[in-house]
């Protein structure tokens, strides 16, 4: 299982989602991905992608504008 980090920061809605679906497509399946994003869309945009597509969030998290999702690549 591997760990790895999508920088999506200063990125508007659809990009953050977009960006998240083109790293998750070269990732396996149980991998992690963690996104961080400055756009707040991304906490209802990322979760309903990944309920559309068969993938689990793990995480959320909001700091100071910055937007953090921890998913689980599913089938």
């Amino acid at each position: 299982m591997a760990k790895e980090r999508l920088n999506a920061k200063r990125l508007l809605c659809p990009l953050p989602v977009i960006r998240t679906q083109d790293k998750v497509k070269t990732m396996q399946l149980g991998d992690i991905l963690e996104v961080v994003c400055t756009d707040p869309g991304v906490m209802q945009d990322i979760p309903a992608w990944c309920r559309i597509n068969g993938h689990a969030v793990l995480e959320t998290r909001s700091e100071e504008m910055e937007y953090t999702i921890v998913l689980e690549v599913g089938e």
